[in-house]
């Protein structure tokens, strides 16, 4: 049954009755529920100073309230049809710059990761003590980072300040931030919003009491010429069941997949440990996006599936790198469906999606975690 919405205009001389003309502006401007019954009521109750996509003003709504102020704000793709409730909030704030003497890797100019692309079908390296070495320091900062970023998630921060803050933290250990125009990429970290699945884009919208968000595609870091890469999802306040349900289950996957990781162990049973799991709490794990080698070069082999009956190639060394890094959707369905911007992926009925990541080593021993933290509590 829809929504009833009744004509928001104060002075309404019918009674405010149900009213189904829209203010196209704020249509535009992802403004949602600006009804009026007629051509005088929407002029009387509603009020633009400059046009679309430079306002700085928006009064829209009943008796005289402020519906929302737009600051310069608005809706890129407002003809496009979401999945969820979460909408883009435009303009993006500058590129982020990063100081000249900070090294940089090979698509940080233009956007092309030409060391990665040459390197693409090569076997998974085997890297020397002296370069794990430098994978646990990046690894090690880039937890920091992550950890940084999650102690100001709250109710009224903006995904933009996030990434801000990832982008100073970064720089403050002079380090580049990873995904800083990695294909194109526009920010410095990824923000994952409850139907994102992955690659959010931070941008004006503020976290809400009772979202969940993934920082990460991640906190990726790149320190003494080596990547680390590591994400976990977060409460925004108190958050309903299903959605702890879906952070436990997501982390509790990850976990249950780096403990059959070592040497001899094949990366095709990593999606066979995690599948039963998120099955079994109503999860569907996402097929599109998948684990990855990384050391200098940020994805390169063994490419790793989380999904069970998956053909993944390849067995576990010692001196192997990699990252498993599950994303869980709740309910039955795995797919995805990209935004206009070709980054946020969500989910393709709008129900919430969580992820975990941490990046590994492969010891004699078994495995270590080089990003290692606490996870977050629900």
């Amino acid at each position: 049954m829809s929504t009833v919405i009744i004509c928001q205009s104060q002075s309404c001389l019918n009674g405010n009755p149900p009213s189904r003309m829209e203010c196209p502006t704020c249509s535009k401007l992802g403004i949602r529920g600006s009804f009026f019954c007629g051509q005088d009521c929407f002029k009387a109750g509603c009020e633009f100073s400059l046009p679309f996509l430079n306002q700085t003003r928006a009064y829209c709504g009943s008796r005289g309230k402020l519906n929302q102020l737009a600051t310069n704000t608005y809706n890129p793709f407002p003809n496009f049809t979401y999945t969820g409730t979460i909408r883009p909030l435009y303009p993006l704030s500058p590129r982020r710059t990063v100081p000249d003497h900070i090294p940089r890797p090979d698509y940080a100019a233009t956007g092309n990761p030409f060391s990665e692309i040459k390197e693409a079908g090569q076997p998974p390296r085997i890297l020397t003590s002296e370069e794990i070495e430098k994978m646990r320091t990046a690894c090690r900062l880039s937890r920091e980072v992550l950890d940084i970023a999650a102690s100001h998630v709250r109710p009224g921060i903006t995904t933009d300040e996030i990434d801000e803050i990832v982008h100073k933290a970064t720089i403050e250990r002079n380090a580049y931030p990873s995904p800083l125009n990695y294909r194109g990429y526009p920010k410095s970290v990824c923000t994952s919003i409850n139907e994102v699945i992955c690659h959010g884009i931070p941008d004006q919208r503020k976290l809400q009491e009772g979202d969940i968000v993934n920082i990460g595609h991640h906190v990726s870091f790149l320190s003494k010429g080596f990547h680390g890469d590591v994400n976990a999802t977060y409460p925004v306040g108190k958050i309903d069941e299903d959605s702890q349900k879906l952070i436990r289950t997501t982390r509790e996957s990850l976990d249950a997949a780096i403990k059959m990781c070592k040497p001899g162990a094949l990366f095709r049973d990593i999606g066979k440990t995690i599948e039963p799991i998120a099955r079994a709490n109503g999860c569907a794990v996402v097929r599109t996006y998948t684990g990855h080698g990384i050391h200098e070069l940020f994805h390169p082999s063994p490419n790793i599936p989380h999904y069970a009956k998956n053909k993944a190639v390849g067995t576990m060394k010692t001196g192997m790198t990699f990252t498993i890094e599950p994303m869980l959707n709740l309910g039955t369905n795995w797919a995805d469906i990209h935004w206009p911007d070709n980054w946020t992926a969500t989910t393709v009925d709008g129900k919430r999606s969580a992820q975990f990541e941490d990046t590994l080593l492969i010891t004699e021993a078994g495995v270590e975690i080089l990003t290692a933290g606490r996870s977050p509590s629900i």
